[in-house]
């Protein structure tokens, strides 16, 4: 073992411990250059570059974006790297590559957040991604498949989120990213996500909205019978959540409707397990939600139906 790495050592004299451990001797164009290698390999990062730009102005677009790749990833301590690898996914972006311009976007984020071309790669990051989830959800209303899998706009809706955090452009791609859950029928997932814009940016414009399309998924969830009472349950909580945090909200009055609707839908259903009581001979399990359903209530059909019950049966 220790002759084998001596000899390793030995062909590859003249690199840095730092180098090999890095790159090896093999010279793979996929391997970064360290700054340790300095002038020389700065130099040729900017040939490199300089290549690539004359592949772009002689319109050579698959060339440019092959040499401008090479170039950002080889030799990304140049002084070239960020315009190398920003020109690289706008080239892949107009060419319609959606998914490999987003992820040389984002290699841009990672590696140059102090360049001058950021907010504008983040913003066409974001116009990427936001692009992808109208589209996937205008696939999904019109039966259509979409071009992106909803994992691969998720995901990049996550990045462009997580590359400015506490941002309108955060808060809007956390929105959208529930949007598209909400879109696809996937209430855990769309729950978790506004509540998450929620909770990170409870001022946003749009964690109004968010919460209260909480409030929305756990109904449509009840109605479609997955543990009714329990959604039922943190419907009203959430509405009244809702209703606390964001006083004067342009929905502020259709979840007061809500509210109203959810609590006759239980009173009925208590009403209707007092009648099942009372069919199945047990009288006195049926006074229990008779006599509770009067308290919760000050009027209304089952409040007179629970009443005229209780007085039939001796109360």
């Amino acid at each position: 073992m220790l002759r084998h790495m001596s000899h390793w050592f030995i062909t590859c004299s003249g690199l840095s411990i730092a180098t090999l451990f890095l790159a090896s001797c093999g010279g793979d164009s996929e391997v970064p250059m360290l700054a340790g290698n300095t002038q020389s390999a700065s130099s040729e990062g900017e040939t490199l570059y300089q290549k690539a730009k004359q592949a772009d102005d002689a319109g050579k677009t698959t060339e440019a974006i092959k040499l401008y790749d090479q170039m950002a990833t080889r030799y990304a301590f140049a002084s070239s790297a960020a315009q190398a690898r920003f020109r690289q996914a706008q080239l892949l972006e107009q060419a319609g590559k959606i998914e490999p311009a987003f992820e040389a976007y984002d290699k841009y984020l990672d590696r140059f957040p102090g360049s001058g071309l950021y907010s504008t790669a983040l913003n066409r990051q974001a116009a990427m991604a936001q692009a992808a989830a109208e589209g996937d959800v205008k696939s999904s209303f019109l039966g259509m498949k979409s071009k992106l899998s909803l994992e691969k706009t998720a995901a990049m809706l996550g990045k462009v989120r997580d590359h400015a955090p506490m941002t309108p452009t955060a808060a809007k791609a956390q929105f959208t990213l529930g949007e598209l859950y909400q879109s696809k029928h996937k209430a855990k997932e769309a729950i978790a996500a506004f509540r998450q814009l929620v909770l990170n940016q409870p001022e946003s414009p749009m964690a109004s909205e968010a919460l209260f399309r909480v409030g929305l998924i756990l109904i449509e969830d009840a109605e479609r019978g997955n543990q009714n009472q329990a959604n039922i349950d943190l419907a009203r909580e959430t509405f009244n959540d809702y209703l606390i945090q964001y006083p004067g909200h342009s929905r502020n009055a259709e979840a007061r409707k809500l509210l109203s609707s959810l609590d006759g839908t239980d009173l009925q259903r208590s009403l209707d397990i007092a009648e099942f009581y009372l069919k199945t001979g047990k009288p006195e399990s049926a006074k229990v939600y008779y006599r509770d359903i009067i308290k919760r209530s000050g009027s209304g059909t089952q409040h007179a139906t629970a009443k005229a019950r209780l007085k039939e049966l001796g109360e």
